[in-house]
């Protein structure tokens, strides 16, 4: 799937919630369709003085012109993004100048998807991850030592994470790290993640590529993304990987499968848990 795509993904309106189509035939056409899903938008709703919204599914025969046979995508359950606090805007907001998610960012974390497995190890205490816990997914004790130091200096907060395997074997663990500002988050996704490699490699994949099959239409405005997947050979499983900025967060994504991490779920997993944090 090299074909560029074009598809815009649109802000949140008023309205009725629209839903993402579910999976698609894996042909050349129908993968032109691959991420239409993540044009889906919600409705922002009045909660007292709060807001939501919810991402839901659509069936397919409501798609015209898609067919049934699965692609690979995952079946999650409905997205409802957490209120925020009255009077407080959301992480995108020009008003919000710091980029502060003012939401619980424990209720940020994309939940796993049906049939899943739940790692409870990645629950940490009251929902919050030690952040030795999230440096144990990195190879070498000194880098985990660095970034530790790094975290530390940079005035990390709290660690959000939730993990999962489906029944194929793909293990999913997602890392919503937060901080003071979005400037700060900016600064370290420069260090930590550039174009052509991250700079800290995790265990299972000591080297990595820029992910150049990930469609560009996939992208959330607002969003900074930057996804890596392992070359060939690689070990027992491959690991695809990817780092967000939204806001005063940086998420950090790892999927790992033995014999080939799959595309399609990888990009659903990026693009879905980058909805929830815009």
């Amino acid at each position: 799937m090299t074909e560029q795509h074009h598809l815009v993904v649109p802000p949140l309106p008023e309205g009725p919630p629209l839903v993402p189509p579910p999976p698609a035939r894996k042909d050349r056409r129908t993968l032109r369709a691959l991420l239409r899903w993540t044009a889906a938008v919600a409705v922002f709703a009045a909660v007292g003085a709060a807001t939501a919204y919810g991402i839901t599914r659509m069936e397919r025969t409501d798609v015209p012109g898609l067919a049934t046979e699965s692609d690979g995508r995952w079946d999650f359950p409905t997205l409802i993004r957490p209120p925020l606090p009255s009077g407080r805007p959301g992480p995108l907001a020009a008003e919000n100048s710091a980029g502060t998610h003012y939401a619980d960012l424990r209720a940020l974390v994309l939940p796993a998807p049906e049939g899943a497995t739940q790692d409870k190890a990645l629950r940490g205490t009251d929902g919050w991850l030690a952040a030795k816990d999230f440096l144990a997914e990195f190879s070498s004790k000194d880098d985990r030592a660095e970034y530790g130091q790094m975290l530390t200096e940079w005035g990390l907060r709290h660690i959000a994470a939730r993990g999962w395997t489906t029944p194929d074997g793909t293990r999913t663990r997602i890392y919503l790290l937060q901080f003071d500002t979005g400037a700060v988050t900016d600064e370290l996704r420069t260090d930590l993640a550039p174009y052509s490699e991250p700079k800290y490699p995790v265990r299972g994949a000591e080297t990595a590529v820029a992910d150049e099959d990930f469609p560009p239409a996939a992208r959330i405005a607002g969003i900074e993304r930057y996804a890596y997947t392992e070359s060939k050979p690689y070990g027992a499983e491959q690991v695809r990987q990817a780092y967000l900025a939204a806001g005063d967060t940086l998420a950090v994504i790892l999927q790992s499968r033995k014999g080939g991490a799959k595309a399609v779920p990888f990009q659903q997993t990026v693009t879905l848990q980058s909805q929830l944090l815009g």
